[in-house]
């Protein structure tokens, strides 16, 4: 009986919850860490492999095994797997469209990131940030280097899948759900997109990263559904990557780190086409959600 009683004090315990996720997060990022490290210097296929568990371990297994242990609802359904809400259709195309909608925004806030002074008090400081956007923009181009078809496919899966499925789990799934049980969730959206960026350790990326944060998680909430935000996720990575390798072929000839830079007037169209466009879907979702508790 003390048992049950001290299991179900565990569920309701938000600060309990935290401290439980944090731990499993830990663990299982020490864990991956050590598989990983087993695959990271054979070669280029090895690295990647690496990459894919490393990403797996810490952000698909502790989102799933925390919801496991702490919440009393099926673990799928309360990480945010539940059906998209009507028009699902209507939701799952705005989502995909945004990412390419959004794009001058994305780089106009790319643009500003990099442009950032920290002045010659903090100049060590900028020094330092600016050789880890190096070091992390090397090993990207390293990541998304495929000599064959079935090298993008591999890499659409290892940079685009596996990262989308496990950062929506960990940041709007967990994160996200959790903090809007305790504040306004226009708060909770745009504070997990804050650590969703924060948590990629690049300075001069967060700005565009927490951008698209705040994107998916605007439609996660509106979709009431992983699945949309999953779909985001792996079409904004995904589009990077085929660029990428219709670059390096030469099939294309464009400038994959600005792609969908435009002029500010663009800019501003592409940020007020965006706005309209997430409010349509909360609109219509909100519409026809109480249409169907009024026939109810």
């Amino acid at each position: 009986m003390r048992d049950n009683l001290f299991i179900d004090n565990l569920k309701q315990s938000t600060g309990m919850r935290i401290f439980i996720f944090l731990v499993i997060l830990f663990i299982s990022s020490l864990v991956g860490a050590a598989v990983s490290a087993a695959f990271m210097f054979a070669g280029d296929l090895g690295m990647k492999i690496a990459q894919g568990l490393s990403s797996i371990m810490m952000f698909v297994v502790p989102p799933i095994v925390y919801y496991l242990i702490t919440r009393k609802e099926r673990a799928m359904p309360a990480l945010g797997f539940r059906a998209v809400n009507k028009p699902w259709l209507y939701n799952i195309l705005i989502g995909a469209a945004l990412m390419f909608v959004s794009l001058p925004v994305t780089n106009q806030l790319t643009a500003w990131n990099e442009a950032m002074d920290f002045g010659t008090v903090f100049e060590k400081l900028e020094e330092y940030l600016k050789s880890l956007e190096e070091a992390a923009q090397a090993a990207t181009e390293k990541m998304l280097k495929a000599d064959h078809l079935g090298g993008l496919l591999f890499n659409l899966l290892i940079i685009a899948l596996i990262p989308a499925v496990g950062e929506e789990l960990t940041f709007r799934g967990v994160l996200q759900q959790g903090l809007s049980r305790r504040m306004n969730p226009h708060v909770a959206i745009i504070l997990a997109a804050a650590i969703f960026s924060f948590i990629h350790f690049q300075f001069y990326g967060f700005l565009p990263r927490m951008f698209l944060g705040i994107l998916l998680g605007y439609m996660f909430y509106v979709s009431g559904s992983l699945w949309t935000s999953i779909l985001m996720h792996f079409v904004n990575n995904g589009t990077a990557v085929v660029l990428y390798y219709l670059n390096d072929k030469g099939i294309i000839n464009v400038d994959v780190d600005h792609f969908g830079a435009m002029p500010p007037t663009m800019v501003v169209i592409s940020a007020a086409v965006t706005i309209a466009l997430i409010v349509a879907c909360w609109r219509k979702s909100k519409e026809l959600i109480q249409k169907d508790e009024w026939h109810q």
